[in-house]
């Protein structure tokens, strides 16, 4: 089903949220998340005696005193897993050399499967009318995932990028598309971080409601979306 708010304007290109978007990314992620404590246990059995809830605990303690790693999820990490190792008593040198082979492995197994067949085919139609490209608060390695062929580029926030809802990603993809703002529709399936995002830049809106396998969302407090759509197979009519 659609449903249309704001009437759209002509665009030039589609921007796409991957996580939870074009995927469910819920059990991917716990199960890296699973895999990288026994991969930690493993190579570094000082670990063992911590849990998922631990590392949390220091990450949300080192956001707060550097709230800029609230907008890199590899930095975040990052830092986290070379803090996590120094606290558990490894040398700093160690620590940082352990915490940058953790997070290569995470990245590699949270970007270990494939966008459904079925909305590649959907985003390959779309390729042959609109360009499209990748705007992303995670970390997923796109082209491990199947959609290195089909997106222009992917953005990733970091180096003093914001994440969605801050404008400066959508910026960043309309100054690289050489575009104007309100030539981008941007599909993303949170109300907060994409469709605030996308209407704060300028950009048009499309917001995916529900996103995989979830009950319905309700608009929170912000702009609404120029359309609503409950099934990635909605976006065809746009052809």
């Amino acid at each position: 089903m659609v449903s249309m708010a704001i009437r759209l304007r002509p665009f030039r290109a589609i921007s796409f949220d991957l996580d939870d978007t074009l995927y469910d990314n819920r059990p991917i992620i716990m199960a890296a998340e699973m895999r990288l404590l026994s991969y930690l246990a493993e190579k570094y059995p000082i670990t063992q005696g911590w849990g998922l809830d631990d590392w949390q605990a220091l990450k949300r303690q080192l956001i707060q005193q550097d709230p800029m790693l609230a907008h890199d999820t590899s930095a975040a990490r990052l830092a986290t897993l070379e803090q996590g190792l120094m606290i558990l008593g490894y040398d700093k040198r160690g620590a940082i050399e352990a915490a940058h082979q953790a997070l290569a492995y995470f990245i590699e197994q949270r970007s270990d499967f494939k966008v459904p067949v079925e909305v590649l085919a959907l985003l390959t139609r779309l390729a042959e009318s609109y360009r499209l490209v990748g705007i992303t608060n995670g970390n997923v390695d796109a082209h491990r995932i199947g959609l290195g062929e089909l997106f222009e580029f992917v953005l990733h926030p970091g180096n003093g990028t914001r994440m969605k809802p801050y404008p400066d990603m959508f910026y960043q993809a309309c100054h690289r598309l050489d575009i104007s703002c309100d030539q981008l529709l941007h599909l993303g399936d949170s109300f907060k971080a994409d469709v605030q995002g996308a209407r704060r830049a300028g950009c048009q809106s499309a917001w995916l409601n529900p996103a995989f396998d979830r009950e319905p969302d309700e608009p929170g407090i912000g702009c609404l979306p120029h359309i609503t759509i409950t099934s990635l197979s909605n976006l065809s009519l746009l052809i």
